[in-house]
């Protein structure tokens, strides 16, 4: 019997024994018992995911040792993606240490890996919406099929990016996607697809909202394509926004002081 069969076997009764609180957790409560009701339910929520995290950390430092330098955040994020099954988000989190490993061998992707989509500068990022969280701003009709491996990297390169300006007591960020100009010639379905793999299986739980904006109607061919391979969590944080709805649309997230000027706001693009 495999060493997952086993940790789905006894995962009830060592999630059991984990539900006992240790003083730490009991001086959580304490302090929450202080908070607002919004602090109250959230810090409720965390310490009824504390044993499952432990579980899980157990499990997957017992098979990659490396895991040992991944944070509690960050399993927890594991954990949501897979609507905390330990099995399910154990196998993810190992998956992703192994890629991490094979394609991003020194801890980074340089912008020398990255030369040709660097120069299509198609990626923004500045500003940041109502919650904290950081904006990511990427032209479509700016894209061009320039190699599929050095795109993969590329959207690594921009995640990274991204989520190194997640402040401290947020997770995620939100995304314009704005398909203004789009044509065949920016079609790329092999790179659409990989992106979208990155993004689930090695980013799970990143993705706040995205917001696809001026989407012309040849566009909806390509999405017809590549919806079925989008997950349901992902699928609610998508939002098309109509053009006469635009900024409206845009202003119930992000200040004005914060949203880019092509949208009305007070911000230049900064490319990434």
């Amino acid at each position: 019997m495999s060493t997952m069969v086993v940790l789905s076997s006894n995962v009830n009764d060592h999630y059991k024994e984990e539900r006992s609180m240790d003083r730490k957790e009991e001086a959580l409560l304490v302090e929450a018992s202080h908070a607002d009701n919004n602090d109250i339910q959230e810090s409720s929520s965390e310490l009824e995911e504390l044993p499952k995290i432990r579980l899980m950390r157990a499990f997957v430092e017992a098979q990659d040792p490396s895991s040992k330098e991944v944070d509690d955040p960050t399993i927890r994020r594991f954990l949501r993606a897979r609507d905390f099954d330990i099995s399910q988000a154990s196998a993810m989190l190992l998956k992703y240490l192994k890629w991490r490993r094979t394609f991003v061998p020194n801890g980074f992707i340089s912008a020398s890996e990255v030369p040709n989509q660097i120069a299509q500068n198609k990626m923004f990022l500045q500003g940041s919406d109502k919650k904290g969280r950081p904006i990511a701003v990427v032209l479509g009709n700016r894209h061009f099929q320039d190699g599929l491996q050095e795109f993969k990297r590329f959207v690594v390169y921009g995640l990274d990016k991204t989520c190194a300006r997640i402040p401290p007591g947020q997770e995620k960020f939100i995304a314009i996607g704005d398909l203004e100009g789009w044509g065949y010639s920016n079609s790329d379905i092999r790179g659409y697809l990989g992106a979208l793999s990155i993004l689930q299986d090695y980013y799970p739980e990143r993705l706040g909202k995205m917001f696809i904006v001026h989407a012309p109607l040849v566009f909806m061919t390509v999405w017809k394509i590549v919806y079925p391979f989008i997950d349901n969590k992902t699928k609610k944080k998508i939002v098309f926004v109509e053009n006469k709805m635009l900024k409206s649309t845009l202003l119930e997230e992000i200040d004005e002081s914060q949203l880019p000027e092509i949208y009305g706001g007070q911000l230049p693009l900064v490319p990434i």
